[in-house]
């Protein structure tokens, strides 16, 4: 038998780091009362660990404290850093360690709104906390973004309460192993409670912290859907990029990046802008990996997922990584952030798996629901040729090929431009295939180089990406 690994409630945890006198900090906590700091009252001792603890309740109050934020808005990420920073700052005017050399200071902070009285949106909020790993040290911090899912206000507050507990017992105890940190964010909560879709660890503490593979953890252990960082490598909160704009999504393996997916990309957009007459400023452009493209033998390979972020980074594109195998999953996921107009760039042999049966024998409707929610109002496929390998015939939407039984809905979607043709495409680009430039970079032959966008290359050498390996000469004497 497997082992069960047991976990510390909420409770054991709150009362473990009371009884450590060298742990000692402040609460503030906005918008869902006091539930973090309650756990800590309840286990007893918490007058070894807490300094101070308040609910700036009043938003008038809150901004006599913290500042004004920009529109007046409370649930902000810069509004949790200032109450992070304020805090710690006070923590360090009053208190001093001369008593107590071993012990650290700690400042825990959350600015939440939960569900609505007509609960039509369920509500969100930022949590964090900054902390010393060491005395006397410098601070580090962990911050979050959630989206509740619960329908009633006080469960809501219950999981973030819970989820408070968790994050400040594992800033402290699991500090040198963020993955498994993250992990510890859901003990003794269900991932169907809360949704972390932004992570970010900052600090002494984390000296070797990638915070795109900490990104990439929220996805592979089902916390979140999806993550978006920029081509700084810096996450972005969904919902400050994407809502109501216009989107554009391209989706491939990246495996590594070629001149196929920069024409397809490039001219789709053109394409995409010109039917929304939308501005490039309002409109979101997203190069999606899902995890099912990333997976290489049963399992994520890490390295390989940093490699491909790497090179999509260098041309400067905003990067998602979605678990959506299926393109409907992601049209549902865009449409959640009340997007105005949705385009995506696709290639023939692409959308032939879209209309394969097969692909949806686990909807109740089979294809026609996936349909209902790919195609959605507004949404428009950019169908990109593509050339057969094999017989080098060059297909699009006027000779696809689908399967009988869905070859009246192929036209209808064809009849209403919802799927349309990539015209100004480079011919010169469709017999470019990215598995057999990757077969090319790792038996390090020739000629790969030029069906690349610029830079790529020699980035791919430099830092022996793919499976490249430099070739060392050692000349004879």
């Amino acid at each position: 038998m497997s082992e069960i690994k047991q976990f510390l409630t909420p409770k054991q945890k709150a009362l473990a780091i009371n009884l450590d006198h060298n742990i000692y900090g402040t609460f503030a906590e906005i918008g869902a009362g006091q539930e973090t700091v309650r756990h800590f009252f309840r286990a007893g001792g918490a007058s070894n660990t807490i300094a101070k603890a308040m609910s700036a309740y009043d938003k008038d109050y809150s901004n006599s404290i913290y500042g004004k934020e920009e529109k007046n808005r409370f649930v902000t990420q810069n509004r949790l850093k200032k109450m992070l920073k304020h805090e710690i700052k006070l923590i360090d005017e009053r208190l001093d360690n001369t008593e107590t050399p071993n012990r650290r200071f700690f400042s825990y902070a959350n600015t939440v709104t939960t569900i609505n009285y007509h609960k039509t949106f369920k509500g969100h909020g930022w949590v964090g906390i900054m902390f010393q790993h060491s005395p006397n040290g410098e601070y580090s911090e962990i911050l979050i973004h959630v989206r509740f899912r619960e329908n009633e206000a006080s469960l809501q507050q219950e999981t973030l309460g819970s989820l408070g507990v968790n994050l400040i017992y594992g800033a402290f105890n699991l500090y040198d192993n963020p993955r498994e940190l993250i992990k510890s964010l859901y003990d003794d909560i269900s991932v169907d409670k809360i949704e972390i879709d932004t992570i970010h660890f900052e600090g002494p503490a984390f000296p070797y912290v990638d915070n795109r593979l900490m990104s990439l953890q929220l996805v592979k252990k089902g916390m979140t859907d999806a993550v978006i960082f920029n081509s700084e490598g810096k996450n972005m909160l969904p919902a400050d990029i994407l809502y109501k704009k216009d989107v554009f999504a391209v989706r491939g393996s990246f495996r590594p990046v070629t001149l196929v997916n920069t024409d397809m990309f490039e001219q789709g957009l053109k394409m995409f802008l010109k039917d929304t007459e939308g501005k490039p400023e309002d409109t979101v452009i997203i190069f999606e990996i899902t995890t099912f493209n990333l997976r290489a033998t049963g399992k994520i390979d890490e390295r390989d997922f940093l490699d491909r972020v790497d090179v999509l980074a260098k041309l400067g594109y905003t990067v998602m990584i979605s678990n959506f195998a299926e393109y409907y999953r992601l049209a549902e996921y865009f449409t959640t952030y009340n997007i105005r107009y949705f385009g995506v760039a696709m290639g023939v042999n692409n959308l032939q798996m879209v209309f394969d049966e097969e692909y949806y024998e686990h909807l109740s409707g089979g294809i026609l629901e996936a349909f209902g929610k790919f195609f959605r109002k507004d949404m428009r496929v950019y169908l990109y040729p593509y050339k057969d390998p094999e017989t080098h015939e060059l297909l699009t939407s006027k000779n696809l090929k689908v399967n009988d039984n869905v070859k009246e809905l192929y036209k209808y979607f064809i009849a209403n431009r919802r799927i349309v043709d990539i015209v100004d495409y480079n011919p010169d680009f469709s017999e470019i295939y990215s598995r057999e430039v990757l077969a090319k970079i790792a038996k390090h032959e020739t000629g790969w180089e030029n069906q690349l966008p610029e830079g790529v290359a020699e980035m791919i050498k430099e830092r022996g990406l793919f499976g490249y390996k430099e070739t060392i000469q050692i000349e004879e004497l």
